[in-house]
């Protein structure tokens, strides 16, 4: 196995609403040049490209192809691209660094939730044969799994509340979050349902944004970066689709993902949970204990459709790269609930 390190990450403000079309470009331009100056490389210095990004968010076909625009016509370029959450593309790029093919890849993620209904949106992702037709939305969903875990005495309302209201204050130190400030669990308590027993501070908002990863292999990644966030566990499970057959209080995929990935002695996590009772779930599943969870604010406080889960692996690299911490998880998911997750386990090294 190669030596894999993430040595930059870079990723727009988390906005309710942009400017421009939605093929991406306006976004990842200027990511682009952020991460890619940031290292001191051009273009062509990137041996591979991977997107992640979905043509339903867009509403229409190969939207992806109009995002390369963003990279230019020359010189030729590898490239590839995901139709899920980008972590998942950062995942194609290390096995394509892994195959000794290129030492450096280029991954992003885009996504402009605000152009349509996402909540109508997001039903395309379920069983075309016998729960699309019904068209449940997102919230709705997340209800039921939500009220399950009440009932079984996994977490609580004020539970989901307290993650909430701690996820608005660490998002105070990130200038590109999309909600922050400090608010008080009681406060967030008088609110009114969305979908009980979800209230819309359990509910990560709707967001416009884009994130990119540059990750390189052995000798390159110690040029590029004084402390490379080596990746020393990558692993992603499913779930099944039917609703009926899984135990929507608990994560099978997650638990198997984290174990394989080896999730021991983290000093922090970044967690892709976009409502308040599923980071409960997953702190569980993933056997996280008292560490810290997500000092960027999470996604409770920007969720970026399709970029979210690259930006909680390149939030969780930038605590190794500035060395406020020495092994750290980041975690995605894609599905309905919870159906599939991704953990990509990171080190630094003196």
């Amino acid at each position: 196995m190669r030596d894999v390190a993430v040595v930059g990450f870079a990723q727009t403000p988390c906005v309710r609403e942009t400017d421009g079309t939605t093929n991406g470009v306006e976004m990842l331009v200027p990511i682009f040049h952020e991460v890619l100056g940031g290292l001191g490389l051009t273009k062509s210095d990137i041996g591979f490209w991977c997107s992640g990004s979905s043509d339903y968010l867009a509403g229409r076909a190969f939207s992806f192809v109009s995002a390369v625009d963003a990279i230019g016509a020359f010189p030729p370029i590898t490239e590839s691209h995901v139709e899920m959450d980008a972590a998942w593309a950062l995942y194609e790029a290390w096995v394509k660094l892994q195959c000794g093919e290129v030492d450096t890849a280029l991954v992003y993620g885009f996504g402009k939730s605000s152009a349509g209904q996402l909540r109508r949106v997001m039903a395309m992702q379920l069983d075309p044969y016998v729960v699309a037709p019904l068209w449940p939305d997102s919230l709705g969903l997340a209800g039921i799994q939500a009220r399950l875990g009440i009932e079984n005495g996994l977490w609580s309302e004020r539970a989901m509340a307290e993650v909430a209201a701690r996820s608005r204050a660490a998002a105070m130190s990130n200038p590109l979050a999309q909600l922050s400030g400090p608010v008080s669990p009681e406060d967030l308590l008088d609110a009114p349902y969305v979908a009980n027993p979800l209230r819309r501070h359990d509910c990560a908002p709707i967001t416009d944004g884009a994130s990119a990863v540059v990750l390189a292999a052995g000798d390159r990644a110690r040029e590029l970066c004084e402390r490379p966030a080596w990746i020393t566990g990558f692993e992603h499970r499913v779930d099944s689709p039917s609703f009926g057959t899984r135990d929507l209080t608990t994560s099978p995929s997650a638990v198997a993902a984290g174990k394989a990935a080896g999730v021991d002695g983290i000093d922090m996590a970044e967690l892709h949970a976009p409502f308040t009772h599923q980071e409960l779930l997953l702190r569980q599943a993933l056997g996280l204990g008292d560490i810290t969870i997500n000092p960027s604010g999470g996604v409770l406080a920007g969720n970026p459709m399709f970029a979210a889960g690259l930006s909680r692996i390149g939030e969780a690299a930038r605590r190794v790269h500035d060395g406020t911490a020495a092994k750290v998880l980041g975690h995605a998911t894609s599905g309905p609930l919870l159906q599939q997750n991704l953990v990509c386990v990171m080190e630094g090294r003196d």
